[in-house]
């Protein structure tokens, strides 16, 4: 057996001498440490590699201090906190920028000026990897997360070789080139600004799956839909012969391709008879596409439904927290759109029996259809506060009694306590915010997690 210590890869990348050849010695900037695990997992790979890194992020390293925590053992590295400098984008080997870096961004720019690569973590994973692995990529603006841990599943139960990772929170890729294998597949979750850096590198997953697209993350494509779209394409656009592409009826007729085939599944193609532990007509439809790529990859129909049928969920995807004096409480932190809001409500809907908790950052998204799903579904509303909480509150022209009998809270802990007080027995508590998570959280995941905290934390009513 082989022995690891706490710092992750750096025996398995003495098994695998030609990583150290690749990444020793190389100066290369990471922009982009974060909080979720998948910048910090990057770094501790590339550290280990031998590699002479400078890390860059916006965060002052107060913000960073738990992510930096765990770097202590590597003080080589540099640090630039709390902003960027040009010099660190020239004269290096290579860029290894986040996802979420802006489109314009100066810093990048000034990378391609002095002619240095730049990389993202998934992609260069993919144009390293060795012979033989094959990758499954699942983008689309719903539902890419819960498909690819279904297909994960799938796979895993097919005792096949099999690893996850992309966008998947504490999850880094590049460190897989440690552990992969001819014969191996990789499941990656991927966002649309994770396959910028497929695009770049003009390569695509050899199966793709394409769950849907819907507006969102306007505010960060200048409400430009098309832009959006054309980096969520990079998942088939570069597909060659033999490739395979998977895409639901909402989105096929978006989709040509050069090469590769394409598979349109309908939303009712999961057999009526398996019985799903998730809620809702849409994870039926994921898994229905998840279904499809277990037929591609020669998995037993057998094995397919118990694993789909076993499928207990992923947190923060109408994860249902407890019941508490007759009361459940679902966390669906991650509903940051109208339209993933109206899922929600219509899975849970009972009669105008919801207290919801909802609200956060601005998106610049269409907000007339919460209008007319908020006063159908849900009985009391409780607004987090936030840019986009104020522009509804400004746009509103649905049932103006809803609006003007919300309660306010401040923080996670106060909301909960709220919808706690206007709650009763057979009531449904559900945190789907409708909004970005920035200013009042760290992230998303964050406001999930503290949520999850508070409603354990529940004292009985007296």
């Amino acid at each position: 057996m082989m022995q690891r210590n706490m710092f992750g890869e750096k025996l398995l990348i003495s098994k695998n001498k030609w990583i150290k050849d690749y990444f020793f010695g190389r100066q290369i900037t990471v922009m982009g440490l974060g909080l979720l695990g998948r910048g910090l997992n990057d770094i501790k790979f590339l550290a280990a590699a031998g590699a002479r890194l400078t890390v860059t992020d916006l965060k002052s390293a107060d913000e960073l201090r738990t992510s930096l925590k765990q770097l202590r053992k590597w003080p080589v590295i540099k640090y630039v906190l709390g902003g960027h400098r040009p010099e660190d984008f020239c004269g290096r080997d290579f860029i290894l920028r986040a996802a979420n870096v802006p489109l314009n961004s100066p810093f990048i720019s000034r990378a391609r000026e002095c002619g240095v690569p730049v990389k993202m973590d998934e992609s260069w994973f993919a144009e390293l990897m060795p012979a033989g692995v094959k990758i499954i990529g699942v983008t689309g603006t719903r539902g890419k997360t819960t498909t690819s841990h279904l297909i994960y599943e799938i796979l895993r139960a097919s005792r096949t070789r099999v690893f996850l990772a992309g966008n998947i929170t504490g999850l880094a890729t590049l460190p897989l080139l440690a552990r992969v294998r001819a014969g191996d597949w990789v499941v990656l979750e991927l966002s649309s600004w994770q396959l910028q850096g497929f695009g770049e590198a003009r390569i695509s997953p050899h199966i793709a799956v394409f769950t849907n697209f819907l507006p969102d993350h306007l505010n960060y494509y200048g409400g430009d839909l098309d832009k959006y779209f054309a980096d969520k394409a990079h998942i088939f656009e570069y597909q060659k012969v033999g490739d395979q592409l998977v895409c639901s009826d909402q989105v096929a007729n978006k989709i040509k391709l050069e090469s590769g085939q394409k598979h349109v599944v309908a939303d009712n193609y999961l057999p009526a008879s398996w019985r799903l532990k998730i809620l809702g007509a849409h994870n039926r439809a994921n898994a229905g596409l998840a279904v499809k790529v277990g037929e591609l990859v020669g998995a037993k129909r057998s094995v397919i439904k118990r694993a789909i049928e076993n499928f207990a969920g992923v947190p923060d995807r109408l994860e249902f927290v407890g019941t508490r004096q007759g009361v459940k409480y679902y966390n669906d932190t991650t509903a940051t759109t109208p339209e993933a809001v109206h899922v929600a409500l219509q899975t849970l809907a009972s009669r105008r029996r919801l207290i919801l908790i909802f609200g956060g950052a601005d998106k610049q998204l269409d907000l007339s259809s919460l209008f007319i799903d908020l006063p159908c579904f849900c009985r009391q509303l409780i607004l987090l506060p936030g840019t986009g909480t104020d522009r509804l509150k400004k746009e509103w022209v649905g049932d103006r009694q809803l609006l003007d009998e919300a309660a306010l809270a401040t923080d996670m802990k106060k909301a909960v306590a709220a919808a706690r007080a206007a709650a009763k027995s057979g009531d449904t508590v559900l945190l789907s915010p409708g909004f970005a998570s920035f200013g009042l959280f760290k992230n998303e995941f964050d406001r999930g997690r503290q949520f999850r905290h508070a409603v354990e934390n529940l004292s009985p009513k007296r």
